[in-house]
């Protein structure tokens, strides 16, 4: 179960701006929501406070919340590793550990009696989790949940997400990553703001993109905002996200007939098995528009990321869709009619044999 989240940082907002989030994120399907103990610098009985009343806004709008801390949290508060109950008096449901702790300690933290689950750091590749496993926890209270980098040019290369994400899955633990809002005025719990990704390839892209990257990647489950405030644009975009196929957003081409924008967008795609090098080909349409007019139109050479629908000069495939991976000249059969914005290739290395897609506009 993919599930989507937000972050919420209350030394730096208002509990107002605060509550107008969670119910317009929760409007939107988001059910998670993190925040940072960390940054947290309020006398203990004023943080308890805060956060209670966070957490139970949260509860109230159908939302879990995870909050962030490292060992300086527990000395700070008071908190001793075998007695967790701080967190569930603020009502939060799961804690994530930002920072190294003792692999033994970590495995009795996940059988608390609180019920809170533990979440790891999943982007140190320290040996953490190798660890920790080796203490016998209770798997059903441990997940995984990257960082995420508010310095330009700090974050994760996909080569390193990829392999601290597959020691996560290796142990069939649930596993988060973060996107960022784009907006320069987007604030996190420290006073930089050129995004909170957890991909450095992600940093500056829409909101969208970024999701439908992390979920086509096919290793995260659950994909949260790490900045303040998105839009609501920005979050009806994420609300509509379907993470089961790899979705592509389109700029359309010569006005595509009625025919065409149905083939595109309305027909559920899916990759042959016999992949090319040169086109992602979903072929069942041309049996469901075997009898369609299909007059060539726009047939100009095709570029990565050119949207294809076959015409009828090449009859038996008329209504054929085809998503361009590399140029190729256009014999006349081939109507473009959209193309893929440059962002959005990165979703191209992705498609492989059987693999689902869609577009949108």
């Amino acid at each position: 179960m993919h599930k989507l989240g937000i972050s919420i940082y209350p030394e730096n907002s208002t509990p107002e701006k605060d509550a107008a989030y969670i119910e317009a994120a929760a409007q939107h399907g988001f059910t998670r929501v993190f925040s940072c103990l960390l940054s947290a610098n309020a006398p203990k009985e004023r943080v308890m406070s805060e956060f209670t009343a966070l957490d139970d806004l949260a509860h109230e709008n159908g939302m879990e919340v995870c909050l962030d801390v490292a060992p300086s949290t527990f000395e700070k508060l008071g908190i001793d590793y075998s007695d967790l109950s701080f967190f569930s008096e603020v009502h939060a449901d799961a804690i994530r550990l930002d920072e190294a702790f003792d692999a033994a300690a970590v495995a009795e933290m996940t059988r608390n009696p609180q019920g809170l689950s533990i979440e790891l750091n999943a982007s140190t590749c320290d040996g953490t989790l190798d660890a920790v496993m080796r203490h016998d926890p209770n798997t059903d209270r441990l997940m995984a949940c990257h960082n995420y980098y508010p310095q330009r040019f700090s974050g994760l290369g996909l080569e390193r997400f990829m392999e601290s994400s597959r020691e996560v899955k290796r142990y069939g633990l649930e596993l988060a990553a973060f996107i960022s809002a784009p907006d320069r005025t987007a604030f996190g719990p420290w006073p930089v703001r050129n995004g909170l990704c957890t991909l450095e390839c992600h940093r500056g892209m829409p909101m969208s993109l970024q999701a439908r990257h992390l979920f086509a990647l096919g290793l995260i489950d659950d994909v949260m905002v790490a900045n303040c405030f998105p839009s609501e644009k920005d979050l009806e975009g994420l609300g509509s996200v379907d993470p089961s196929r790899i979705m592509f957003h389109v700029e359309l081409e010569d006005d595509p007939t009625e025919v065409e924008r149905a083939i595109m967008l309305d027909y559920p795609h899916m990759v042959r098995g016999d992949f090319s090098d040169y086109a992602a080909r979903s072929t069942q349409c041309r049996i469901a528009y075997a009898d369609a007019d299909i007059a060539p139109h726009n047939t100009h050479d095709i570029h990565p990321g050119s949207v294809i629908v076959v015409n009828e000069r090449s009859t038996r495939y008329k209504g054929e869709l085809q998503l361009a991976l590399s140029p190729m000249p256009n014999d006349g059969s081939k109507n473009v009619v959209a193309h893929l914005a440059p962002q959005e290739c990165i979703l191209l290395d992705l498609l492989d044999s059987w693999k689902h897609f869609g577009f949108f506009v």
